[in-house]
């Protein structure tokens, strides 16, 4: 789409990638001048997302490129609109994966933004540009320029490379857990022990869950039980496995890899549910009777909206919950790309944006 107007633009610079190679590199471009009720944020961190990567590759088949990823994102107000009122200079806040929405749906009413059902939200990065055409640019940059209704507020106390991955991770595993009610009494498993996994376990503890990882990695035991861990069971280990059937209240599957659901399935409890919120590029399949033999319930989840994000950012402040990261300069995101893809990171990269300065 071409830019609608010449208006005046504020000038931007960060790394995109250029083509289905997914290599980032530098990238100058232009962000709209703010709007009434639009905040300017320099940003400070931004945390990369596995989701970064499929699009930057255009491994879901709908990048339109150039791609600057980036829906992690961390900074302070620069400049504010005459008519925002929510934030003023100097405020600490993030922006995560939706910057706009219709605001006129049912959905949008009910504040679920994610779901709007007039086009679907405006993305963060590689969505249409509704004020001056073109695409989305993300995080992976020094600005960004949002409605204030779609930025969300941060504690200035909270350590805030560390807090950038709750603006997409945290809210994925907070969702579910809070909609399935875990809690006392319950035995949560955790289906890996990456960059969801881990915040996954943090928040089940906090929700006062007996907590159990499902790892491949007999050398991420240790790391469960200092996240907050009950126990570890090595997958593949059918022994454990087996000692564990039919014991689990709730699964949160974070696997980004392909993975037999049906064997988790059968670690379920009579109406235990199992709920997938990571998002492996081939299909997964499920044999029925994995679900109406112990009435299973296989359920799905994502994001949050604004205020079920919101929500979630003041938990983890008040819970001291925040990412295990690596922060890393902008100039090594494509190393940290290869890392994430062999699972080398403990357990989110966030990247410094002063490097890009």
């Amino acid at each position: 789409m071409e830019p609608k107007s010449t208006d005046a633009r504020i000038q931007s610079k960060g790394y995109a990638a250029k083509d289905a190679k997914g290599v980032l590199v530098p990238f100058k471009f232009e962000r709209r001048e703010l709007g009434p009720k639009d905040v300017l944020i320099d940003i400070l961190y931004c945390g990369i997302c596995h989701s970064d990567i499929h699009t930057a590759r255009s491994e879901w088949g709908r990048s339109s490129y150039p791609v600057v990823p980036g829906h992690e994102i961390v900074g302070k107000v620069a400049r504010a609109g005459a008519s925002a009122k929510r934030f003023k200079v100097g405020d600490t806040v993030g922006v995560g994966c939706m910057v706009d929405s219709c605001r006129k749906c049912d959905s949008c009413k009910s504040d679920a933004e994610y779901d709007c059902k007039e086009g679907g939200p405006v993305w963060t990065y590689n969505s249409d540009e509704k004020h001056i055409g073109g695409k989305t640019y993300g995080g992976y940059s020094n600005n960004i320029v949002v409605d204030e209704s779609f930025v969300l507020r941060i504690s200035p106390k909270a350590d805030l490379a560390a807090t950038a991955p709750l603006l997409c991770a945290g809210t994925t595993t907070y969702t579910p857990l809070k909609y399935w009610k875990a809690g006392p009494g319950q035995r949560v498993g955790v289906l890996g022990l990456g960059g969801l996994g881990h915040i996954a376990v943090k928040l089940a503890h906090s929700f006062g869950a007996e907590v159990i990882v499902l790892t491949t990695s007999s050398n991420k035991v240790e790391d469960a039980l200092r996240l907050g861990a009950d126990r570890a069971v090595v997958i593949g280990d059918e022994k454990m496995m087996q000692k564990y059937s039919r014991s689990f209240d709730l699964i949160i599957d974070t696997a980004s890899a392909r993975h037999d659901l049906n064997a988790f399935l059968r670690l379920l409890k009579r109406n235990g549910k199992m709920v997938l919120v990571g998002l492996p590029s081939t299909a997964l399949e499920v044999q029925p009777f994995s679900l109406v033999s112990g009435h299973h319930v296989l359920a799905g989840s994502g994001l949050d909206g604004i205020n079920g994000t919101q929500e979630m950012l003041d938990y983890c402040a008040e819970h001291g919950i925040v990412s295990d990261i690596e922060l890393i300069p902008i100039q090594k995101v494509n190393e940290a790309y290869e890392r994430i893809i062999k699972g080398d990171v403990k357990y989110r990269f966030v990247i410094d944006i002063s490097s890009l300065r």
